[in-house]
């Protein structure tokens, strides 16, 4: 089943004079087992969207309809408990969820919250910190004696430790080296080929979404500007420019090489297929 946002709008402190039109009467319907990219300026509304996945923001106006629930402007959903298990919501910012005293309590929060044992979520614990690259070394560190990034690793940890259908990601790969961003977007991506989740993730890295995602979602001004596969994203150079977004560096290095007379095709968007058309065109000159 999809999700599908339909009319929704939402509103900060609404009938104040400190009201905020995030959302727009947005309309957006996202398909289920997909990896898709949720993109936009600083302030457009993205973190706002995709926290009205697990009704942790309720819409002001319209509906979202997300797995079996429906989640409206007037009336909570039910059973909240069970719908935050379905959709796991990593934060921009981990410190937002990390709250135990030892790095073990903190992951097994959310499985023993929805019924575990206490050996099923340290089992379930020790597995997730492993995929997430923390060894059993940390389990009975404190999380906020941690780096940044280890912080991350954590959060990321508990959410998975609750084996969610939808995993919404707000800019996971923050405070990660470039090895250590790698790794967890290879895990994301495998979370989506392998076990079929959907998976959605705020970023502003646009090498992640050329070679992680599968749709692109724009957002501006609280609304909804495009939405398109990676592949009709990358080839539409003028949309790029008027988002302000820095290309992959492969969409960069295609389109000086185009400015300097070489006939490269917009669907060019991988290191290897650039190596294929610039050997063809070299050889159409020989």
């Amino acid at each position: 089943m999809p999700i599908r946002y339909e009319g929704l709008t939402h509103i900060y402190q609404e009938g104040t004079p400190f009201s905020y039109l995030a959302l727009d009467d947005v309309s957006l319907e996202i398909k289920e087992g997909a990896f898709t990219a949720i993109i936009g300026e600083t302030g457009s509304g993205k973190t706002t969207l995709v926290q009205h996945l697990n009704a942790l923001l309720l819409p002001s106006k319209g509906k979202l309809q997300v797995l079996d629930r429906l989640i409206t402007a007037d009336q909570k959903p039910k059973q909240l408990k069970s719908l935050r298990k379905q959709v796991g919501l990593v934060f921009q910012f981990p410190e937002y969820q990390l709250f135990e005293e030892t790095i073990l309590k903190d992951v097994c929060f959310g499985p023993k919250n929805f019924g575990a044992t206490e050996e099923e979520a340290r089992d379930m614990a020790v597995k997730m910190l492993k995929l997430v690259g923390l060894d059993e070394s940390y389990l009975d560190q404190s999380p906020f004696e941690l780096s940044g990034g280890q912080k991350r690793r954590v959060a990321i940890a508990g959410i998975l430790a609750m084996d969610p259908q939808v995993l919404v990601l707000d800019e996971p790969t923050a405070g990660l080296d470039p090895q250590g961003a790698k790794e967890m977007m290879d895990l994301f991506v495998e979370l989506n080929k392998t076990y079929h989740k959907t998976v959605l993730i705020v970023t502003h890295d646009m090498e992640h979404v050329l070679h992680s995602c599968d749709e692109v979602v724009v957002v501006a001004k609280g609304k909804i500007k495009k939405q398109c596969d990676v592949t009709t994203f990358f080839e539409d150079v003028e949309l790029l420019k008027q988002l302000r977004i820095d290309p992959p560096a492969v969409i960069k290095m295609r389109e000086a090489l185009r400015e300097r007379g070489f006939s490269l095709g917009k669907d060019v968007l991988s290191i290897e297929a650039l190596a294929k058309a610039i050997q063809s065109e070299v050889q159409k000159h020989e």
